[in-house]
């Protein structure tokens, strides 16, 4: 199943995709859930796809205006240099635990919406990289038990500032630069993907492949990834795991590639969909 948070008729709700047409959830789930984030904290994720199954679409997809899968994340931790192949062409080493950083809400976008391109900077880079939705919370997890704490996956575009990442060694301020990063289109649960399927992961700038990586080459799987970062902090429903990016990234092209307004960037994920988004300048 599908799952995506949205905003139709002035108001933000969740609902299940069907095709092109959306089942909007919240009416059913009234009084126990209020956004998507709250119905995978309360395990209703199995109820609503067995409700979505028999109910009436009333939304067109392409009516309504979509937001970041989980609009409203406890935290969004990000795994730096997870692609052999993006490591040797940064230059570092491979290192025996997961390079983490965090981004915050409001750097994001959802499907749809331009990326913005910020004035202090025109250096702005595209990450494709596959997103994990955690279903279960928990402290400690387990890489055997890993699998059950995900609720699902989604697209994501790490998109960086990169001269305001790398004037310090902490990455905080190119990763969360307002509107530059993006997540969705939508989340697919995790019952459609199976523990350890390979998914590839594909990059396009204005149709131009420019990153192509399969699951199997991450340095941390998605496993070691959950069993490490729940050591130091619980996770909760709705976390947000970005689990790397591979090589190809703009910064470390010759020519140095970055994107620019009237760009359209497409992140997918094969076995979730496209993450498309465009990009201007903010005014």
């Amino acid at each position: 199943m599908k799952l995506i948070s949205f905003k139709h008729g002035g108001k933000n709700t969740f609902g299940a995709v069907n095709g092109d047409r959306i089942i909007d959830l919240q009416p059913a789930f009234a009084g126990r859930a209020t956004d998507l984030k709250s119905l995978i904290a309360a395990d209703l994720v199995a109820e609503a796809a067995a409700f979505a199954k028999t109910a009436k679409s009333t939304l067109a997809l392409a009516d309504v205006e979509l937001l970041p899968v989980i609009p409203n994340p406890g935290k969004i931790v990000c795994v730096g240099l997870n692609y052999g192949e993006h490591v040797r062409e940064t230059g570092r080493e491979i290192t025996e635990s997961p390079a983490l950083f965090l981004r915050l809400n409001e750097s994001q976008v959802a499907h749809g919406q331009d990326i913005i391109r910020p004035r202090e900077s025109h250096r702005l880079d595209y990450e494709g990289e596959i997103a994990v939705i955690i279903g279960k919370g928990g402290r400690r997890i387990s890489e055997a038990d890993s699998w059950n704490h995900i609720a699902g996956y989604s697209c994501y575009n790490d998109g960086s500032i990169r001269d305001w990442q790398v004037a310090t060694s902490q990455w905080t301020p190119g990763k969360n630069f307002w509107r530059t990063g993006a997540f969705g289109p939508w989340m697919v649960t995790s019952d459609e993907i199976k523990p350890n399927q390979q998914m590839t992961l594909t990059t396009r700038l204005n149709g131009q492949e420019l990153q192509r990586a399969t699951t199997d080459m991450m340095i941390h799987s998605i496993p070691r990834q959950i069993a490490y970062i729940s050591t130091f902090i619980p996770l909760e429903a709705g976390d947000v795991i970005v689990t790397g990016t591979p090589g190809g990234v703009g910064n470390k092209r010759t020519p140095q590639l970055f994107m620019k307004p009237g760009d359209v960037v497409e992140i997918e994920v094969d076995a979730v969909g496209i993450l498309r988004n465009g990009i201007r300048d903010e005014v």
